[in-house]
């Protein structure tokens, strides 16, 4: 079969051929497009799970930092920071652990300088100012360790006999932030000691009895009084126990903490 052109000139009809690959991407240049294959960028898996791993982690970076600005508030307006501790997205409980960790050991650290113990570690030769910073930040850590994972027990286990269902780590997180006074009274404590009794605080034969202890002591206990006010709060607006149930739940723990203090002289 014969098909004539515009110039009268006849040619025959052969099987139309394939274009080469440049020939079809000089066209598709030429008209201004790429073929899909070109303009399309697939996303491989891992290059997606590390965009949604950067994106979880600024995530998890912003809600540290709103967790931080949110420390003082426990002593100006801490209602709002124990209805904050009721949410339970992971990454926002995965936030608190930074100013937790912060505030258990300040904590610790004040409450082992009102321990016994204290007043006879000068009373080796070997122990300096320095090695007494040390040793009572490494006990601090250790004892606020143990204040934060058993008095959390104890006040879970005391939510739950009055008939509340909450995560064990909601109730550890309101005895941390309600520990804030503590980790606070170390600007009023040490002044106090340094004043009444210097370092004869910690030794055995020391001019720290009578009058410069019991000023001290007494300093520390309103500041463990006003915790104990927090932990109380926690339960009502973390909780959402009413009252009576708060003081049942506290009576329960203090019946665990009892026993937690028994138990290693029974065995």
């Amino acid at each position: 079969m014969s098909v004539r052109d515009g110039r009268g000139a006849s040619r025959r009809g052969f099987p139309r051929q394939a274009a080469c690959p440049g020939d079809r991407a000089g066209a598709g240049v030429a008209g201004g497009t790429y073929p899909r294959g070109v303009s399309e960028r697939h996303v491989k898996p891992v290059e997606r799970a590390d965009r949604v791993g950067a994106q979880r982690a600024a995530a998890g970076e912003g809600a540290a930092r709103q967790w931080w600005r949110r420390v003082p508030h426990v002593v100006t307006s801490p209602r709002s920071v124990f209805r904050a501790l009721a949410e339970t997205d992971d990454a926002d409980v995965d936030a608190r652990s930074e100013p937790v960790l912060a505030i258990t050991i300040l904590a610790g650290m004040a409450s082992v300088l009102l321990t016994p113990a204290w007043g006879t570690v000068m009373d080796d030769g070997s122990v300096d100012g320095l090695v007494l910073v040390v040793v009572t930040f490494v006990a601090g850590l250790f004892y606020g360790a143990a204040g934060y994972f058993l008095l959390g027990l104890a006040l879970w286990l005391g939510a739950k006999g009055v008939g509340v269902d909450q995560p064990f780590r909601t109730a550890r997180q309101i005895v941390a932030f309600a520990a804030l006074p503590l980790a606070l009274s170390l600007v009023v404590v040490v002044p106090a000691i340094a004043l009444f009794a210097g370092w004869d605080w910690f030794r055995t034969a020391g001019d720290d009895e009578g009058t410069a202890r019991t000023v001290v002591v007494g300093i520390g206990l309103a500041f463990a009084a006003w915790a104990l006010g927090l932990v109380a709060l926690g339960l009502r607006t973390t909780f959402r126990l009413p009252w009576r149930g708060v003081v049942g739940a506290l009576a329960l723990a203090a019946v665990m903490v009892a026993a937690f203090a028994v138990l290693p002289s029974a065995l």
